[in-house]
């Protein structure tokens, strides 16, 4: 009991150093030690980008059938904007990563600002496309002419402000390489917060406030974003930080852009990659209809709730392979991804019982319709038998790019993502005709032989030459 007791004294204790963020050093001492430190931060911050993404549907829920749709059908198209983010992140973070554990800290200032200028240029035209051809966007997508009229703004909105898609999550990027993960959990709380709060008031108006319909949630998550952006900002600048940038590194540094871009065109990549599979996934759900689509948007919103914890255990893994590496130590990176994949099986383990014995009740929430409901939780259901080997997949996918190499994980999601994910969904749901179910299937069947793969390559050790 007494040692109990000491054990729980100890895990508080390192929970509160978590969140202050007041210990960094992770290349030597525990590695649980380590991985708890920088998770613990990680996932409270993914958890309220998750909590965004459940409340979100759940107030555009309650606006109509089609409302939903059109989340669904943006949202495919802004994983666009989300794996250029991410990429740029992930270079972020494995360089800044590597210049921390080399203890060279001026150089990681010049790599993050370098990413930022990489950021704000690439938004910008993503802005102009996403104003000027929202409409069309829908319609290539497959919504029906009403749908468009009434959701377009939404689109509009999201594609026109993400900028601070973009920014949120690549500082965010900067701050963890930097092993500063309490602050990228800090600024996320801030702009989903807000999101939060200003959602139901943008959606059903408030006073002076209209009530702008599903436009509404575009424009809370927008304004909720940038504020989590400034926040951001005034850590970098204000020079009280791990990582922080002063006059000497807001200059233009073409090798070290060049160095930072190679490395995220990887990211971005394998995640424009995997986007585009879900585009295409979507396009082929979309033949069965709104309720279809509809059922679909909620059940991944909800997956999105335990996946994205899950990538905050990944994102640890990765700045633990980038730091270990930086300073001579690639086993202990390996030993660190190792230890960081088994407890996010566990984790996802436990989730996925939860998830397929009350898929319908989950579902329920979000929708009142019968026929939303019978295929949100059949996706529910499918998807998490696939949730095991996924959290092995999603691990050591930031274990390579924590390393800096970000093209092992594009070769990965080209093959299972599109040559096998989409051509079986296609093959399953239209020729086969099983329908939605077998569009299903195939997302679980990649997921496992995705993990397969990624077990076997990294085993192999080549990750570790790779220089940045």
């Amino acid at each position: 009991m007494t040692s109990l007791i000491n054990n729980l004294r100890k895990g508080y204790k390192y929970f509160l150093i978590a969140l202050k963020g007041e210990e960094t050093e992770f290349t030597s001492g525990s590695i649980n030690k380590a991985i708890f430190l920088l998770s613990v931060p990680m996932v409270l911050e993914m958890i309220m980008e998750s909590l965004f993404a459940v409340v979100d549907v759940f107030f555009v829920g309650k606006v109509s059938v089609d409302a939903v749709a059109t989340v669904g059908l943006t949202e495919s198209v802004v994983m666009i904007v989300y794996s250029i983010a991410i990429g740029l992140s992930m270079a972020a973070t494995a360089v800044v990563a590597r210049r921390i554990g080399e203890k060279d800290p001026k150089r990681a200032g010049d790599a993050a600002f370098q990413s930022i200028l990489i950021a704000v240029s690439m938004s910008i035209v993503v802005s102009v496309f996403g104003i000027i051809y929202a409409e069309d966007i829908l319609r290539i997508m497959g919504g029906s002419e009403k749908l468009i009229a009434a959701g377009s703004g939404y689109t509009r909105v999201m594609l026109g402000g993400n900028a601070s898609i973009m920014l949120l999550f690549l500082i965010n990027g900067i701050y963890r390489g930097a092993g500063d993960a309490s602050m990228a959990m800090r600024s996320l709380w801030i702009a989903n917060g807000l999101n939060i709060i200003l959602d139901p008031i943008f959606i059903f108006g408030l006073g002076p406030i209209p009530a702008f319909g599903v436009e509404g949630a575009a424009i809370a998550t927008t304004i909720g974003r940038s504020m989590g952006v400034f926040y951001q900002l005034v850590g970098l600048f204000g020079g009280q930080r791990i990582i922080k940038l002063t006059i000497d590194n807001v200059k233009v540094r073409f090798e070290t852009i060049k160095r930072i871009f190679d490395i995220a065109l990887g990211g971005m990549g394998q995640f424009l990659i995997e986007s585009a599979s879900w585009i295409f996934l979507v396009r082929i759900i979309s033949e069965f209809g709104s309720a279809a689509l509809a059922g679909y948007t909620i059940a991944f919103r909800i997956i999105v709730f335990t996946i994205l914890p899950s990538w905050g255990m990944a994102n640890a893994a990765a700045t633990l392979v980038g730091q270990n590496l930086g300073a001579g130590e690639p086993e202990r990176a390996e030993r660190s991804v190792w230890k960081t994949a088994h407890l996010n099986t566990g984790f996802l383990f436990f989730v996925s019982i939860i998830f397929f014995w009350f898929a319908p009740e989950f579902v329920s929430i979000f929708s009142s319709e019968h026929i939303v409901q019978e295929h949100g939780s059949l996706a529910l259901r499918v998807i998490c038998v696939g949730y095991i080997t996924f959290a092995y997949g999603m691990v050591i996918s930031q274990g390579f790019n924590g390393a800096g190499d970000t093209k092992t994980p594009v070769v990965m999601n080209i093959i299972f993502f599109w040559f096998i994910q989409i051509p079986l969904a296609y093959i399953l749901a239209i020729h086969l005709d099983y329908g939605f179910l077998g569009a299903m299937i195939s997302v679980a069947i990649a997921f496992a032989l995705h993990a397969g793969a990624c077990v076997y390559w990294f085993s192999l050790g080549k990750w570790k030459l790779v220089k940045v």
